[in-house]
């Protein structure tokens, strides 16, 4: 395996704290501005991390392969994790919601990677799933931090909390898998895929979960995480990127759907959570062109793109796009699941061939 470069990746992007942090409203800005304090005092000791080296997380002795093992801690409102350990893995479930609702959600995670893609965890050897909940006060995200997942509560007026949707719960998981395999850089296209990937995945997670077709599933990220007084559905939508939300302190969601309207931005380390919606738009489009669970498909040729080795850390959506062109004929051959590949990213004007190719 390739050297693993951990980073710190959150479920709201810093755009939207920026923006809350400017509010009039004392009760809006003042969580945002701690939640932004937060992220980077974790995402300085993510660079320390990184130098230093993470200390690895080895399965127990005679652990199942087919069995997750899952830790939760409860930070219980600071900033020390991983907090107390409140459930083990095979712990029946206690009186916090948000520790049952985590616990699920790794376990739903780990479920879908093994049975529908043969992974055990996210590296493909058992590693331990580590979450910590109750984060910091009124705390308006979630992230991986390169060996663990943590969860805040919200601040009750634009965030409710972040262990609600259960694609929240595996969107940071994923930022996991992609460490583990491809290990795309965090920064302009390559960060956007890592995203779009952590997106991919947790919508699958959540019609896995909820067993519906591509047809029945909603494609938002983040559903039932806003708060009732914010106008909007959820902080994403891979149907119809830029549609998520649109009010009057959030603002207006700012995702394109096609390379048309690609945003070039140095802020949000070059638009990762702004232009994810390219490559997420391409993957609903396949997956909704192809039917039936999107898991098995469409999902299947994203999992191989990622896992197959073929894919450099700095991968731009074109040659993600190619991969993923290998990636489907290796798997079904030209048939139907190409044409409609090649049509997905065709539609969102991404290329699938080479100069030289064309």
């Amino acid at each position: 395996m390739a050297d693993i470069h951990p980073v710190f990746c959150t479920i709201v992007p810093p755009h939207v704290l920026d923006k809350l942090a400017r509010a009039d409203d004392p009760a809006l800005a003042g969580p945002a501005r701690r939640t932004l304090e937060s992220d980077a005092a974790q995402r300085t000791r993510r660079r320390l991390t990184t130098v230093i080296g993470a200390a690895a997380a080895l399965p127990p002795a005679g652990a199942a392969a087919d069995r997750p093992q899952r830790t939760i801690h409860d930070c219980g409102h600071g900033t020390v994790l991983p907090g107390e350990k409140v459930r083990g893995e095979g712990d029946d479930p206690g009186k916090d919601a948000t520790v049952n609702r985590v616990y699920a959600g790794l376990g739903a995670t780990f479920e879908l990677l093994l049975s529908a893609y043969g992974r055990n965890s996210l590296d493909g050897e058992g590693l331990p799933l580590s979450a910590s909940v109750h984060y910091d006060e009124n705390y308006g995200n979630a992230f991986w931090d390169g060996e663990q997942m943590v969860f805040g509560d919200g601040d009750g007026e634009i965030f409710l909390d972040f262990s609600l949707p259960v694609d929240v719960i595996a969107h940071e998981l994923a930022h996991g898998l992609t460490q583990y395999t491809a290990n795309l850089s965090y920064f302009g296209q390559p960060g956007a895929l890592n995203e779009s990937m952590s997106d991919v995945m947790g919508s699958l997670v959540k019609q896995y979960t909820l067993d519906q077709t591509a047809d029945q599933a909603d494609w938002l990220i983040g559903a039932g995480l806003l708060a009732p007084r914010v106008t909007g559905v959820a902080l994403r939508s891979m149907k119809e990127p830029g549609t998520a939300y649109d009010d009057d302190v959030l603002g207006k969601d700012p995702q394109p759907a096609t390379m048309d309207q690609y945003v070039r931005t140095g802020r949000d380390n070059g638009g990762v959570h702004i232009n994810s919606g390219i490559p997420n738009h391409a993957f609903c489009l396949l997956a909704t062109q192809l039917g039936g669970k999107a898991w098995e498909r469409a999902g299947q040729i994203w999992f191989d793109t990622l896992t197959g080795g073929g894919l450099t850390v700095d991968a731009d959506f074109a040659s993600f796009a190619r991969a993923t062109v290998s990636a489907a004929t290796s798997r079904f051959g030209e048939g139907e699941e190409l044409d409609a590949l090649l049509k997905a990213w065709s539609q969102v004007g991404v290329p699938t061939t080479t100069p030289r190719e064309v």
